[in-house]
């Protein structure tokens, strides 16, 4: 997927659209960003219990033929960061969308 360095999008502080630059972060999981949640595996791990919200990925999935990951996902999401040229606020896109390559053009 190839993005433009550059994108002219609103900026929420200047109110105007202004140009702004892309960054491409690492996507960090959830569980890594906010280890206080009531559902993180982290903070269960943490405690010595399995305990959190949903069956831990435990039921949700076929069985594992010949040692290999069934069901893993082959793409990670995107997390783009725009940052205004004016103001310099940052703000994150809504929603990744899974690519397996992402290239700032």
């Amino acid at each position: 997927m190839k993005i433009p360095k550059i994108i002219k999008r609103l900026c929420r502080t200047c109110k105007t659209h202004t140009a702004h630059k892309v960054i491409n972060q690492k996507f960090k999981g959830l569980n890594k960003v906010h280890t206080q949640t009531k559902g993180s595996k982290t903070r269960a791990k943490k405690r010595g219990s399995r305990t959190g919200v949903g069956n831990l990925g435990r039921f949700s999935r076929p069985a594992i033929a010949k040692w290999k990951r069934s069901g893993a996902k082959t793409s990670k999401k995107t997390d783009l960061r725009y940052t205004c040229e004016t103001c310099k606020k940052t703000s994150v896109q809504k929603a990744g969308i899974r690519t397996k390559r992402v290239e700032l053009i």
